[in-house]
């Protein structure tokens, strides 16, 4: 029996988002937690870049893995204040605008 190794083609996330907004009701979805999970895919993204375990993550910013877990499965809301330590880790910083 042959067999082959399926190869996936790596999403670019905006495309896809931008596919999946043209539904209206994925849109409904994303218009009321889209931006709670476009921040926890940066977090992510941030953290894999630095090759930093939640662990160390939450240690540098004072809370548990666990928050970190959720925080990046976009099942928690982010302060302020977590989010300016989170950057802070980074040495990144935040801009939050009010948009029309």
């Amino acid at each position: 029996m042959n067999k082959r190794k399926k190869i996936q083609k790596a999403v670019d996330f905006q495309e896809y988002l931008l596919r999946q907004l043209r539904n209206p009701r994925f849109r409904k979805h994303y218009d009321e937690y889209g931006k709670q999970l476009e921040i926890a895919y940066q977090i992510l993204q941030l953290r894999k870049q630095k090759k930093m375990s939640q662990m160390e993550l939450a240690k540098r910013i004072g809370t548990r893995q666990s928050n970190i877990a959720r925080m990046e499965a976009g099942q928690q809301n982010f302060t302020t204040d977590t989010l300016q330590k989170i950057a802070g880790v980074f040495n990144r910083n935040i801009k939050i605008e009010f948009v029309k």
